[in-house]
């Protein structure tokens, strides 16, 4: 039995009242805030007397109290002691790896992330503030241990690599992390509620709610989860990279998000179910599939053990198709000719989305990056949606694998 209900615990904390007695949030619109005696305000400036300590709200850039629920709500669904929202999760990475670290010190990265998150950590944070970085494959337990040197602060990972999707030995990792005084971030975006890494053993989890969380691809946002302190540090009015950088949720959108938090279980369930259909129909077609939830996945067992059971194995697969053009032009025809998807970057929609990641997402990566991350030039990444039924679906696949010429030169069970 997993050993942590993330519903449950979500299903607890959700059972208050708004303001005024509505069964939903109440969004809280204002930028600033009073109190009724002025000697507060200072002692609010001070951190003596912030939300997170059981006193009073300053400004929106500082805490707003329908933002605060909300980071309670993603605290309870990871098992976190608190959490807090940002504008995105590019900015929660970006908050999360300057309050952890100081200039020139030192973080171990996965070598395959997200392009977005490559570029932040290669390119921009050694730059600007002399940070420097170890990207390695973090299935190589030697590897991470070789890496870590006296400067070391954090070791990032991905739950699921994007885009190759290969698992974090997340246990493993945090028992390195640890035994060298390391913390351990995971990025969880491609699976909530499938992994709970907090539970695991990790220090910090981040997400980028944009995707599955909200799941209607229209908000742009972000969550750090953690302890109390850390996301007390990221809030200080002094040293804290959420409070200082400023990147503010919105409290109408932290309303909107929490509103689809309810049904994320269900939605969690029908990708992943689908995912697992169409993967294992591909397969047998003779396509080479990339998802942890066949057996034949490298990373199959661990995912099995660590994961969250009754919420399968996610809702991303890849083909690699060995070369780009015919990757785009597999996914033109689904979207143009089939009506099966579209061409987009992001994931966790309710339609299907699909991307080459070599010259999208992760573009920001030199050919030699990719080559080492595993990232073919003809992936295709695909994020599988839940409207329209399965078969219907699968149907309009299927019909493109017949009806295209790649589908003959590339996959003779296909034929």
């Amino acid at each position: 039995m997993y050993p942590f209900d993330p519903i449950e615990s979500l299903a607890n904390l959700r059972h208050e009242f708004g303001e005024h007695g509505g069964v939903n949030l109440s969004i809280e619109a204002s930028s600033t805030f009073t109190v009724m005696k002025a000697t507060t305000l200072p002692a609010i400036f001070q951190g003596q007397n912030s939300p997170e300590k059981g006193g009073c709200y300053l400004y929106g850039r500082h805490y707003n109290p329908t933002v605060y629920v909300l980071g309670k709500q993603l605290a309870a669904l990871e098992g976190a002691q608190s959490a807090y929202c940002s504008a995105s999760g590019m900015s929660a990475i970006s908050a999360t790896i300057l309050q952890l670290t100081n200039a020139g010190e030192h973080v171990i990265a996965n070598n395959a992330v997200y392009g977005g998150t490559f570029a932040l950590l290669k390119d921009y944070l050694p730059l600007k503030t002399g940070l420097k970085v170890s990207f390695v494959d973090t299935s190589n337990l030697n590897a991470i241990e070789s890496a870590i040197t006296k400067q070391t602060k954090a070791i990032f990972v991905e739950t699921m690599s994007n885009p190759t999707l290969s698992v974090a030995n997340i246990p493993k990792l945090a028992e390195i992390a640890h035994s060298k005084g390391i913390k351990l971030v995971v990025d969880n975006t491609f699976s909530p509620l499938v992994v709970s890494p907090l539970q695991l053993g990790a220090d910090i989890v981040v997400h980028s709610l944009t995707k599955f969380i909200n799941g209607t691809s229209d908000i742009i946002a972000g969550a750090i989860c953690g302890s109390t302190e850390f996301i007390a540090s990221l809030m200080d009015l002094h040293t804290g990279s959420l409070m200082l950088l400023g990147p503010t949720m919105d409290p109408k959108v932290a309303c909107e998000i929490s509103l689809r938090l309810p049904h994320l279980a269900l939605r969690m369930k029908e990708h992943s179910q689908r995912a697992l259909i169409f993967a294992n129909r591909l397969k047998e077609m003779g396509f080479s599939v990339i998802y942890p939830g066949l057996e034949e996945h490298p990373d199959h067992i661990l995912l099995k053990n660590i994961g969250n059971p009754e919420f399968g194995f996610g809702g991303i697969f890849c083909l690699d198709l060995e070369t780009s053009q015919k990757a785009n032009q597999f996914i033109e025809y689904l979207q143009n000719k089939k009506r099966f998807g579209f061409m987009a970057v992001s994931l966790g929609y309710f339609e299907t989305l699909m991307t080459c990641p070599s010259t999208t997402t992760s573009s920001e990566m030199s050919s030699e990056d990719l080559k080492k991350a595993s990232i073919s030039p003809g992936l295709v990444r695909i994020s599988i949606g839940y409207t329209g039924s399965l078969e219907q679906r699968w149907q309009q696949l299927e019909s493109a694998i017949y009806e295209l010429k790649i589908a003959k030169s590339l996959y003779k069970k296909a034929i």
